[in-house]
C-alpha cells in the first residue's frame, strides 16, 4: 500500500476525511459560529448573539448536510438572518400572535389573552439556516402548551414567515 492511502488499484482505502476541509468557525456579520459535533452525515456551527446582562440569550445555527462547507449562498442567507435578527424575531413573534387565534392551534382562553399583552411569552429566540436555502426561528421557551417540551418554530420563505408549529418529542 503506498503512502497516500490508495491501494495498489488506485482507490482510497479510507473515507474522505470531511472534518479536514471543514471551517472550525465561520464568521457571519459579527457574530462566530463554532463547528459543534454533530453527526459525520452534517455539519453544524453555533453562536451566541452578545446580549445585555439579564436579556434572553438568541442563538444562531448553521446545518450543512451532507457535511461539506457552506456555499456562498447559504452564507448570504445566514448574514441576511444575523444582520437582521431583532427584526425576524419581531416579524415570529407577531406571526404567532395572528398564527395562534386559529381554532387549528386549540388554545385555552387564558393563552389566548397572552395574545393580547405587550409581549408574548416567547423567549430564547434561535434561528437555524439549512443549506437547501430554508431558515426558521425557534423560541425554546414559551408558557403556551403546543410550545411543550421543545418549543414553537416559525418557518420562514426569504423574509416572511410562513408557518408555525409546536414542537414535540415526534418531531
Amino acid at each position: 500500500m503506498s503512502d497516500n492511502g490508495a491501494s495498489p488499484s488506485g482507490r482510497s482505502t479510507e473515507a474522505p476525511d470531511v472534518d479536514a476541509e471543514l471551517p472550525a468557525t465561520l464568521h457571519i456579520a459579527g457574530l462566530a459560529l463554532i463547528r459543534t459535533d454533530s453527526p459525520p452525515s452534517l455539519a453544524c456551527w453555533t453562536g451566541c448573539f452578545p446580549v445585555p446582562a439579564g436579556a434572553d440569550p438568541a442563538g444562531m445555527t448553521l446545518v450543512i448536510e451532507p457535511a461539506a462547507p457552506p456555499e456562498d449562498s447559504t452564507l448570504r442567507l445566514a448574514h441576511d438572518v444575523v444582520s437582521r435578527f431583532d427584526v425576524f424575531v419581531d416579524q415570529a413573534s407577531e406571526y404567532c400572535r395572528t398564527r395562534l387565534r386559529e381554532r387549528d392551534f386549540e388554545l385555552t382562553t387564558e393563552e389566548l389573552s397572552w395574545l393580547d399583552l405587550p409581549e408574548l411569552p416567547l423567549a430564547l429566540p434561535e434561528a437555524t439556516v439549512w443549506a437547501d436555502q430554508t431558515w426558521a426561528i425557534r423560541f425554546a421557551e414559551s408558557r403556551f402548551r403546543l410550545a411543550d417540551p421543545y418549543g414553537i418554530l416559525v418557518t420562514f420563505e426569504g423574509t416572511l414567515p410562513v408557518d408555525i408549529q409546536g414542537l414535540d418529542d415526534e418531531q
